[in-house]
């Protein structure tokens, strides 16, 4: 696809909060969790690391720094287990340290680091936490432990693996308390109708910043097809009831992933906008503009839209914001919650 949409406000400053690295090709070959999930969710991208990334950020938009989200690449191939995922952040890091060199451009790649530990360590976790921040003592900010699941495995597919209920078992919760003891937030990565278990959390943990990924992801998949305006209702009570939990911020993006079935592939930014609009404008009405940040989550999104593209719609959907509600959502909250001017 040819992508030759003019960039939309050239000059406004952009944090991209929520991006991912990784090389599949090399994962499948030497032990994935899962073949199925290399071969569906991710082949349109099979490798996404600095220079794609790059090429990304050097499309038009402003980007000035991102912040990388886990996504279980790069794992330590010996030792503990619960320790492999530090190898995530040790690549991450590095990354991190060649963007800042300057050689590689202006923007600051992977300014903030997002970390996965397994919550249901317990106070086990801890020791795993602090060996996150000891290797990017700078840089890493929290973690993610996703909890997405649905009783229809069609929903998720491959990514269907998670057990029911996870926010709430007891011993993720004694891993999730050593969070606000290192200043670390929390990412939550879950479906729609699991949205009133993240405000369970919320209320749980105030002393825990919770980052909801996603806008809470709408669901058109599985028995879910064709239902999303059906079910826009339920999802818009959950999103202002949420919001009545101080600590938890929203991210606005991830509406391009196949979850969601939008069935938009390859369309412009003026059609992407309309349709995500209802989401995102629900989302800032409920949260308002100091607790919503703007995410591209590419690669994953994609499988719908270039990042020109993406980026388009969301400025196409903020335009008739003022000019420090614009520099909230698109940069300034996302500063904030990752403490990237620290």
């Amino acid at each position: 696809m040819v992508d030759e949409e003019p960039i939309l406000e050239p000059e406004l400053a952009i944090v991209d909060p929520h991006h991912h690295l990784w090389d599949w090709r090399a994962r499948v070959a030497a032990a994935p969790p899962s073949q199925h999930e290399f071969e569906t969710i991710y082949r349109q991208t099979p490798r996404y690391l600095l220079d794609e990334l790059l090429a990304d950020l050097g499309s038009g938009h402003r980007v000035e720094a991102t912040v990388y989200i886990e996504c279980r690449s790069m794992y330590r191939a010996d030792g503990p287990l619960a320790f492999a995922p530090v190898g995530e952040t040790e690549f991450v890091n590095g990354v991190a340290a060649m963007s800042a060199s300057g050689v590689y451009g202006s923007a600051r790649v992977c300014a903030g680091i997002v970390g996965h530990v397994d919550l249901t360590l317990g106070d086990g976790a801890a020791a795993v936490l602090e060996a996150h921040l000891a290797r990017a003592p700078d840089r890493f900010r929290g973690i993610r432990h996703a909890a997405a699941w649905d009783a229809d495995p069609a929903v998720l597919g491959p990514l269907s693996f998670r057990p029911q209920g996870l926010l709430a078992d007891g011993a993720y919760r004694r891993g999730f308390a050593h969070l606000a003891r290192l200043g670390l937030s929390f990412e939550a990565w879950v479906l729609e109708p699991q949205l009133p278990e993240v405000l369970a959390l919320a209320k749980a943990f105030p002393d825990t910043t919770i980052v909801l990924n996603h806008v809470g992801t709408p669901l058109g998949t599985g028995v879910y097809a064709g239902r999303r305006e059906e079910r826009f209702g339920l999802w818009r009570d959950d999103i202002r009831a949420l919001a009545g939990a101080d600590n938890v911020v929203v991210k606005l993006g991830g509406l391009a992933m196949p979850f969601c079935g939008f069935d938009a592939k390859d369309a412009n930014s003026e059609r992407l906008a309309a349709l995500w609009r209802p989401y995102i404008e629900t989302c800032i009405e409920a949260f308002g503009t100091t607790r919503c940040m703007f995410e591209s989550n590419f690669p994953v999104d994609g499988y719908t839209c270039s990042y020109r593209t993406l980026w388009n719609a969301l400025k196409r959907i903020a335009a008739g914001a003022s000019e420090s509600e614009k520099a909230a959502l698109f940069s300034g909250v996302a500063r904030r919650v990752y403490r990237l001017d620290a």
